[in-house]
């Protein structure tokens, strides 16, 4: 499941959904790398 975190104030990534953590930050992949950041939140409609 592709999911976007965000890892800074202006940078935002997308990738396959890894796991969450305990402190709510969630890792995503992105081809071989890893990432680690706050959820983003869907959008209302």
């Amino acid at each position: 499941m592709i999911k976007t975190i965000s890892i800074g104030k202006y940078i935002s990534v997308q990738g396959n959904f890894v796991r969450t953590l305990p402190n709510g930050k969630m890792t995503v992949r992105v081809g071989e790398r890893m990432f680690t950041g706050t959820p983003v939140s869907a959008a209302t409609a």
